[in-house]
């Protein structure tokens, strides 16, 4: 395999626009979380349908992240085999469809098997488009991580906030509701102009399967539109990573634990935070738009996440988030009137987080490649691991009827991304 640059080629295609490069990320970003955090605040409805109790809702909620496991570590061969843009692009497509199958009336393996489309299309994305940003963007990785964390969460706030919403819509038969199957495939349209801005992309990637989507610099002094760098200009010279050497490396595990137990805090949120404030009396829609404040606040998290990955704070930085939702989850079980604080608390400290990890994957990488490779490990293995959340969240307030048990594995995960912040904080690269 060529790990090396590609030569000059007069008949190479040019880069894009840099705007168009950037767009084309951000709205593929999009549509990677709405089509989960719309489920949380529908959950209790596809339960009555479904007859599906807590825990089997939990299991339903955790599906998306067991796809995130299986696929994420296929990703890096996909992009070697069928180029970054490519590959990028079918997951998009099939989002689409999974997105669409998932709602389909008539048996329940339709919601299931749906489901796990739909996380096996956003692993691709997931794992590539990080290293797109590193690839790419070698000089803005943080800005542009920071702008693709809040697309993220603020396209994710629209889903928990219109899921309801859209399920009351007098669409069936004689004005009834929608219902949730309406709700959940509504956001399959988020895939029309992310679809539409992939296309020039795929023009201007290197022909030919396998290919390193790289492309020659124009000539000195030749005229044109701003553009980005040559894909891996900028990056020191390594020599390739053997294949498995990722998974030898301690520090890709430290980022990895950190990437897992970030997951499981931020989709216990998702999944179970309405059902939460229900049992303290806020209505439907009301837990609905609250999940969506969440996800807003996270947002503001993820443009402020930057400001300390670099100067004094850097070294502790990715321990912070962690300490945040340990304080929000004292709160709540402290002072529950005071629920809407410590959603907002919450909701910044989980923003934050996933803010570092995708910086992780370009802070403890030398090259684009090293990323898509960490990236692949940490978020099969992290997300396998943040699968367990959402399921054990709901066996336990089953089981006791209180939210003390549940909460206490939120804090026990956050706990432990503290401490594993401190190690991953420190300038250390997965390759020596």
């Amino acid at each position: 395999m060529n790990h090396g640059p590609v030569g000059t080629s007069a008949a190479a295609p040019p880069r894009a626009p840099l705007l168009l490069l950037v767009a084309g990320v951000l709205l593929i970003a999009a549509n990677l979380r709405p089509v989960i955090t719309a489920v949380g605040p529908v959950l209790d409805q596809i339960g009555a349908e479904t007859g599906l109790g807590a825990a089997a809702l939990g299991l339903l909620a955790s599906v998306p992240l067991l796809a995130f496991a299986a696929v994420s570590p296929l990703t890096h061969g996909l992009s070697e085999r069928f180029g970054v843009e490519r590959t990028v692009f079918g997951a998009l497509l099939v989002l689409a469809a999974g997105t669409l199958l998932r709602s389909v009336p008539g048996p329940l393996a339709a919601l299931w098997i749906g489901s796990f489309v739909i996380g096996g299309s956003i692993a691709v994305c997931n794992v590539l488009l990080p290293a797109i940003i590193k690839r790419d963007f070698p000089d803005r990785m943080a800005q542009l991580t920071a702008a693709y964390s809040a697309v993220l969460g603020g396209i994710a706030s629209l889903g928990a906030g219109l899921s309801v919403p859209l399920s009351a819509l007098p669409l069936g038969a004689d004005g009834a509701p929608a219902g949730w199957r309406f709700a959940l495939a509504a956001f399959v349209v988020l895939g029309i102009p992310a679809t539409i801005a992939w296309v020039p992309r795929l023009r201007a990637a290197r022909a030919g399967p396998g290919g390193a989507d790289r492309v020659p610099a124009p000539a000195a002094g030749a005229p044109g539109p701003a553009r980005v760098p040559d894909p891996g200009a900028g990056e020191p010279a390594a020599r390739p990573m053997a294949r498995g050497e990722i998974w030898r490396s301690t520090v890709a595990w430290q980022v990895t634990v950190y990437m897992g137990l970030q997951s499981m805090v931020f989709y216990i949120f998702i999944s179970w935070l309405p059902t939460l404030e229900r049992s303290y009396g806020r209505s439907d829609a009301g837990s609905g738009w609250d999940l969506m404040a969440f996800q807003i606040i996270g947002v503001a998290a993820s443009l402020l996440t930057p400001l300390v990955m670099r100067g004094r704070l850097r070294r502790i930085a990715p321990s912070l988030p962690g300490a945040v939702v340990i304080a929000a989850m004292a709160g709540l079980l402290v002072a529950p009137g005071a629920m809407f604080l410590w959603v907002m608390l919450a909701g910044f400290g989980c923003g934050s987080s996933l803010v570092v990890a995708l910086s992780l994957f370009g802070l403890r990488a030398r090259t684009h490649r090293e990323a898509s490779a960490l990236s692949g490990m940490a978020q099969s293995l992290g997300y396998l691991f943040a699968a367990a959340g959402p399921p054990l969240f709901g066996a336990l307030y089953a089981l006791t009827g209180e939210w003390v048990l549940p909460v206490g594995v939120v804090v026990a995960a956050s706990v432990g991304q503290v401490l594993t912040g401190l190690l991953v904080g420190r300038e250390r690269y997965v390759s020596a």
